[in-house]
């Protein structure tokens, strides 16, 4: 006695039940309630499909404009849009120099909170975890930030890559914890994954070089990179951020790579102080630091990408909300 219409999910599409009219009211809401609670399990863990990558599964239901976005520009830097923004970070250090009270091993910086606060965004904002690759859209099984860590602060130190995985019940105190630690290892240890590969690649010839790329870059396009040349490579992570302030650099355009699967890319610039109007209309002096943000255009559209960069501001601006589990739900007015 139930006709099935399809509806659409944030992540899914799905049929749901839809009672005919004047009869089987009781016992379709018990159903309804029945095929919801079976959509929040599925939502947990949706079941792989032919097409899908192990990182993320095929986003099949799009518009048009989306589905031939793609096709019209193929490359990742065919559809880079740049974004500088100035964030306000007054409360955000108050916040850090209380948590760092004590505190000798693992001090909370700067850079900590902006990786928690864009974690956050990007769990808030799903549509910020696609990327497109093999003119298909994927949507990411998980969060993942990447950055580039110098050995030393000098100009011909090396540089390493990293990864940091943001699971469900991250915290401020958690990424502090997880990115020392990476970056202690980065440093000290010896290197696999990505950096080991770059290592071994750096003494090949280059007719050598020029065919293991081109291989490499047809893998790419059909998902099937080896899984170890992945590991630590900030090109396949949610967001690559680049943390210019603190080697006392401006936020600068960074491009996106056509390697890979990266859509966001973030450099982070020097701190400075900035004359600011307050809500009562007073002047006052703040602490910003200014961000430059590279998006794949092709991702989501321009409003999508505006509400996501008010409630990182919103998190800087109330940085105790950092420190709750990244699924905890928060109240925003953006």
């Amino acid at each position: 006695h139930y006709k099935m219409q399809k509806c659409q999910c944030m992540k899914f599409s799905r049929s749901i039940p839809v009672a005919p009219q004047g009869r089987g009211k009781g016992t379709f809401l018990i159903l309804l309630c029945f095929c919801m609670a079976k959509r929040e399990r599925i939502m947990e863990k949706r079941t792989k499909r032919w097409g899908d990558r192990p990182d993320a599964y095929w986003i099949r239901d799009l518009d048009g404009l989306h589905a031939i976005m793609p096709h019209l520009m193929n490359k990742r830097t065919d559809a880079e849009v740049y974004v500088n923004m100035e964030f306000d970070v007054t409360e955000a250090l108050r916040y850090i120099e209380e948590k760092n009270r004590g505190e000798d091993e693992y001090k909370t910086t700067l850079f900590h909170c902006i990786l928690m606060a864009v974690a956050k965004t990007v769990y808030l904002r799903p549509d910020l975890n696609r990327y497109i690759s093999g003119r298909r859209y994927y949507q990411r099984h998980e969060i993942t930030l990447g950055f580039v860590a110098k050995k030393r602060f000098e100009d011909h130190s090396e540089e390493k890559l990293v990864v940091a995985t943001a699971p469900e019940d991250w915290t401020l105190t958690a990424v502090t914890r997880q990115v020392v630690g990476k970056v202690h290892k980065a440093r000290t240890e010896k290197s696999g994954g990505a950096n080991g590969a770059m290592d071994i690649l750096k003494i090949m010839p280059r007719w050598f070089l020029m065919l293991f790329f081109w291989g490499l870059k047809t893998l790419d396009f059909y998902g099937k990179v080896p899984a170890v040349l992945k590991e630590d490579d900030p090109n396949f992570a949610s967001v690559f951020l680049t943390n210019l302030g603190s080697i006392q650099c401006p936020s600068v355009y960074h491009h996106l790579n056509n390697y890979g699967t990266n859509s966001i890319m973030i450099a982070i610039g020097t701190m400075h102080k900035a004359e600011k109007i307050a809500a009562d209309g007073t002047r006052q002096v703040r602490d910003v630091v200014e961000l430059g943000i590279t998006l794949d255009e092709r991702v989501a559209d321009g409003f999508y990408f505006g509400r996501s960069l008010k409630i990182v501001q919103h998190l800087m601006s109330h940085p105790e909300l950092l420190d709750r589990p990244l699924k905890e739900a928060i109240d925003l007015d953006c």
